[in-house]
């Protein structure tokens, strides 16, 4: 147990949910691609 490496040691850190931190950043990720279109397909249109 004095291995620092030991994850019974680590009762304190914060609990991850890895799924909606992919989610979170594909939908983020997503959304600025699309207004990064949507705003290029206004400027082609404009033309």
């Amino acid at each position: 147990m004095s291995d620092p490496k030991h994850p019974e040691l680590h009762v304190y850190e914060e609990p991850r949910n890895d799924f909606m931190d992919v989610a979170i950043g594909f939908g983020a990720f997503f959304g600025f691609l699309f207004v990064i279109a949507a705003i290029a397909t206004v400027i082609q249109v404009m033309k």
